[in-house]
């Protein structure tokens, strides 16, 4: 199982400035344009589980699965206090085996960049097209190489907030990016205490993505700027993919 720490634990913090609602309602208008089913809905690396929460109150049957056991106890104590019956299951997407098929899967916040390599991208598209349902629909955002050669990069970004100071250092290495996290948390006292997290994302080519999702019987009927039904452009740093499975 893949593990995040202290980044777990920091995430909704760090990702405060995401509408998670909005993001909702816009998967939900994606899978409605491409006729997908308002059924049984797969949060594919689901993280702290704050999206599924959101499908799941738009009236999808939701299942969420994350490699991160981290991760997944943040989304519980979520699901505790919120008593929705979304199912969490802890999984290596690459591994994906579910109980039955499934007629969407979303994967949101650029979570397939943090696969290892290429080889990692086709074993996972191969099990989400395995467990899809004709003409189910697997819904994806992925930061692109123009992102990570242009925006990320060699870059240093700084997080300060109100109860967490977090310095986020970036090393370019092709497609790949390296990335460091040192994270202040503030305590009682005025003191602060000092976490280590690092982990690397990697870009895909845009032919790399259609041809293992064609290798697999998905067709992409929908490839868009991030947040938008805007067609995906050359120096798009986002793009959201919509692939259809074929009867």
């Amino acid at each position: 199982m893949s593990g995040y720490g202290k980044f777990a634990y920091f995430y909704d913090k760090l990702t405060e400035n995401i509408s998670y609602k909005e993001r909702a309602e816009y998967f939900d208008m994606l899978i409605k344009k491409h006729g997908g089913k308002k059924n049984i809905l797969l949060d594919l690396a689901c993280g702290t589980g704050s999206l599924s929460e959101e499908m799941c109150r738009m009236g999808y049957d939701v299942i969420a699965v994350d490699g991160s056991e981290e991760m997944l106890n943040e989304a519980l104590d979520k699901k505790f206090e919120s008593k929705l019956p979304v199912q969490y299951l802890c999984q290596d997407m690459t591994e994906l085996d579910m109980f039955g098929t499934i007629d969407v899967t979303i994967c949101a916040l650029d979570s397939l960049n943090h696969l290892p390599d290429e080889n990692a991208l086709k074993k996972t598209i191969e099990r989400v097209a395995l467990f899809c349902e004709p003409d189910g629909l697997f819904i994806f955002d992925v930061n692109t190489p123009h992102k990570h050669k242009n925006i990320l990069g060699n870059n240093t970004f700084v997080y300060d907030l109100e109860d967490v100071y977090c310095v986020w250092q970036n090393t370019l290495d092709n497609y790949r990016v390296y990335m460091m996290l040192d994270f202040f948390e503030k305590q009682e006292d005025g003191r602060y205490i000092r976490y280590e997290e690092s982990f690397s994302e990697i870009a895909f080519e845009d032919d790399v993505i259609e041809k293992f999702l064609n290798d697999n019987g998905m067709t992409v009927v929908g490839k868009y700027d991030y947040d938008s039904t805007d067609p995906a452009k050359a120096n798009s740093e986002k793009i959201v993919y919509v692939a259809k499975k074929i009867k």
